[in-house]
């Protein structure tokens, strides 16, 4: 790395840019994943260079960062590619809400706002606290998140424990520490036997279709189904684990249990 903090820094997913925005360190920001929307203005200022798991290696390169932002196994190629040319590359790996957390201090010490991100951490730590310390009514209504309807697969580390941050049961709590989503592929019989009162959906970037869900066989008995408890949460701010999962995501899930406004 040239200079530290690094002057000109390229993220490929998009809880690094909401971070560093957060942290008022966006001019140090020169290229983002085509995911990337929150602040809403990042899709003006900033130049987009990658999806998910490919990136444009070349416009990367042009512009000459000093430092890129990956996250997980998934871009392994696209960071292979990127040390290959020389670039100094950072590859998070969080998959719970500590995790989060730490991928904010990491992340702060990394531009030289230490301080600056030990408040934002300490804010959310102090958010999740008040809210998981709120009395709810007994028992706790059992939550499916279902991240992908084919096959089904349940919700990854940091989407169970807000769940139950909320005032929720995961169904599926065992499955929560895997990482790989082909692991938390559960069965709709597995489903059916947990009988959620509660249906949380959020199909990765694509539209959640309720009606499919009910029309699936013997899934009519289920208690969410039955009610009418099925409820849609945009990927942008509960799939990505960073601050928009802490923030809105958790807003989304409390809205969907208790019908709470924020």
């Amino acid at each position: 790395m040239r200079h530290f903090p690094p002057h000109r820094i390229v993220c490929l997913t998009e809880e690094t840019v909401e971070t560093l925005y957060l942290l008022g360190e966006q001019n140090r920001i020169v290229g983002v994943s085509g995911y990337a929307v929150r602040p809403p203005q990042v899709r003006r200022e900033k130049p987009r260079v990658s999806a998910f798991v490919s990136a444009d290696i070349p416009k990367i390169l042009a512009l000459e960062p000093e430092l890129v932002l990956a996250f997980s196994d998934l871009q392994a190629g696209i960071v292979a590619d990127l040390v290959r040319a020389g670039v100094d590359v950072h590859v998070f790996n969080q998959r719970d809400i500590a995790g989060i957390l730490a991928m904010i201090r990491t992340l702060g010490a990394l531009v030289g706002a230490a301080e600056r991100a030990e408040d934002l951490a300490q804010g959310f730590e102090r958010r999740l606290a008040t809210i998981a310390a709120t009395p709810r009514p007994s028992p706790r209504p059992r939550v499916y998140f279902e991240e992908w309807d084919d096959p089904l697969i349940s919700g990854i580390g940091w989407v169970s424990e807000l769940i139950e941050i909320a005032g929720g049961a995961d169904v599926f709590p065992e499955l929560r520490s895997r990482q790989a989503a082909k692991d938390r592929i559960v069965s709709a019989e597995m489903v059916r036997e947990a009988a959620p009162d509660v249906i949380l959906a959020s199909w990765c970037g694509k539209k959640v279709v309720p009606a499919r869900i009910r029309a699936r066989d013997g899934w009519s008995a289920i208690p969410a189904v039955r009610d009418d408890r099925i409820v849609e949460i945009k990927s942008t701010i509960i799939l990505q684990p960073g601050p928009a999962a802490l923030t809105d995501g958790l807003d989304a899930i409390l809205q969907a249990l208790w019908g709470e406004r924020k």
